[in-house]
């Protein structure tokens, strides 16, 4: 077992909530709901409807728990493509697989989760979804350029071009 896997002080209750400030994701409520939602996935039977950002940060964040990052990554990578080739998505130049937004997010959230001390892969799940599931957008911290619909971005890794101290609009006088 790796050594981030220590128990949490307290594990937060507002991810089961259904308010304003957090959405109820059902794959968080115990591990084998988490382990039905992986395989689901996997198996490319998810409901499309399903795969959402938060859901994108959970796949992360299970793999990254038990493997190193080129392998998560790699995991990662042939599982979303697998996924939308079965639900029909379309991976082009302006569809689908995004290789450059992969990495980023998967390099986020598996540092969050290398890092942290979680007693259990679903402690880490939830933990990265409270941080990033409704983070959509975090990548426009770290690119000047709408990644999203660069298609060298799209089909390759492109490091970003903007520390993430600077502010978004740093270049407007």
């Amino acid at each position: 077992m790796n050594s981030h896997h220590t128990p949490l002080q307290n594990e937060d209750s507002s991810l089961f909530r259904d308010d304003r400030r957090s959405l109820r994701y059902p794959f968080l409520e115990s591990a084998a709901a988490l382990d039905d939602f992986i395989a689901l996935w996997r198996s490319g039977t998810l409901p499309k409807s399903s795969w959402t950002h938060g859901a994108h940060v959970a796949v992360a964040a299970y793999l990254a728990f038990d493997h190193p990052e080129e392998e998560a990554l790699n995991l990662t990578r042939t599982g979303i493509v697998h996924f939308n080739t079965c639900v029909g998505t379309p991976n082009t130049e302006d569809n689908g697989y995004h290789e450059t937004l992969t990495r980023f997010w998967s390099g986020e959230i598996g540092n969050a989760v290398r890092t942290g001390r979680f007693a259990s892969r679903l402690e880490a799940v939830r933990h990265a979804v409270q941080r990033f599931g409704e983070d959509r957008h975090r990548h426009r911290l770290f690119y000047t350029f709408d990644v999203v619909k660069d298609r060298r971005a799209r089909r390759e890794w492109v490091a970003p071009d903007r520390s993430p101290m600077a502010p978004p609009d740093s270049t407007n006088a």
